[in-house]
């Protein structure tokens, strides 16, 4: 599997070519482990107020599209409120 700045970097460059267990590996690094994971879905809790979690789901393997650019959003936020990457 490719390391973890080889699939933020594809994110960002491609969002339709990721596969979910990738965005996965992302999710659990930054957020912790999903607190749902069940069926196709996973929830993942984030540390600020409002809308505090990322839901992604499989697409018969695939990440979708706005799930991967709501990640790459909420990795954005994360950096810029608690510095570098985690």
């Amino acid at each position: 599997m490719p390391k973890l700045s080889d699939i933020i970097e594809s994110m960002r460059n491609n969002s339709s070519g990721v596969r979910f267990a990738e965005l996965c590996k992302v999710c659990d690094y930054y957020f912790g482990p999903a607190r749902q994971a069940s069926g196709s879905h996973r929830v993942y809790k984030t540390p600020w107020i409002g809308d505090p979690r990322v839901n992604i789901q499989n697409d018969r393997g695939n990440a979708k599209v706005y799930q991967i650019k709501q990640v790459l959003r909420a990795i954005d936020r994360l950096e810029n409120e608690h510095g570098a990457e985690k």
